[in-house]
């Protein structure tokens, strides 16, 4: 058995499990961990427990240490940094013309990086504007491009229900979510109805799906399919 502990780096993000080691940790502690990408910081949703060797994803990685108040700091630091990047790469991005929208900005912990989440309809040639970032920010930089439901997902806003999103608030994960659920509660199958403000079917779907007969009635299936178009799953 391992000794984990769950963390997450934003608000409604994926859990990761890192080792504690000998560190006393609570849930709601923020602390600072080795990730992939160098030092991050993060807070613990998933206080410290036992887990059989199968259920870890190896090499497992290390709690570094407790926050302290200077790393709160240089958080707090990093995400006023944030705003200013988010400011010059937007306009780099009209002085080159480029056929992409900004979407956040977010620094590593150690500042060794900085990535830039955008999207767009197609592939974009920015290697111009990376050059242009790198001599304006003096670090690694990468854009990384996402689709429509991380975007709803890292800007939030409100959905149908009158409620902030689902995904911007308590999904860590993206659920598939099909057209038969909706059709499972007996739903309208107007696209604009069960659709979420990113244009694809709305997560709650998931929610009740498990409560609803499974037995589905699939006649006139194909007719439904085309009339919901490529709404009809969650592709991404």
């Amino acid at each position: 058995m391992e000794k984990v502990v769950g963390v997450r780096f934003k608000k409604a993000g994926k859990i990761y499990y890192f080792s504690p080691g000998e560190l006393v940790l609570t849930t709601g502690d923020h602390v600072v961990v080795e990730t992939a990408r160098g030092l991050e910081y993060g807070t613990v949703v998933v206080a410290p427990k036992m887990v059989s060797p199968e259920e870890v994803v190896s090499p497992l990685k290390n709690v570094v240490r407790k926050a302290t108040e200077q790393d709160k700091n240089v958080h707090d630091e990093n995400k006023k940094r944030e705003k200013e990047a988010f400011k010059i790469c937007q306009q780099k991005i009209q002085e080159h013309n480029l056929p992409m929208k900004l979407v956040d900005v977010e620094y590593t912990f150690d500042v060794s990086k900085i990535i830039f989440f955008f999207t767009a309809e197609g592939r974009v040639d920015f290697r111009d504007l990376v050059k242009d970032l790198a001599a304006v920010f003096r670090t690694r930089i990468e854009l990384r491009q996402i689709g429509v439901r991380d975007e709803a997902k890292m800007l939030g806003g409100l959905g149908s229900c009158g409620r902030i999103l689902c995904c911007h608030t308590i999904l860590g994960d993206f659920q598939p979510v099909s057209i038969r659920m909706a059709k499972q509660q007996n739903l309208s199958l107007n696209p604009t109805k069960i659709s979420g403000i990113c244009g694809r079917l709305m997560c709650c779907l998931k929610f009740e799906s498990d409560d609803y007969d499974t037995k589905v009635v699939d006649e006139e299936e194909d007719f439904i399919d085309e009339e919901i178009g490529d709404i009809d799953l969650y592709k991404e």
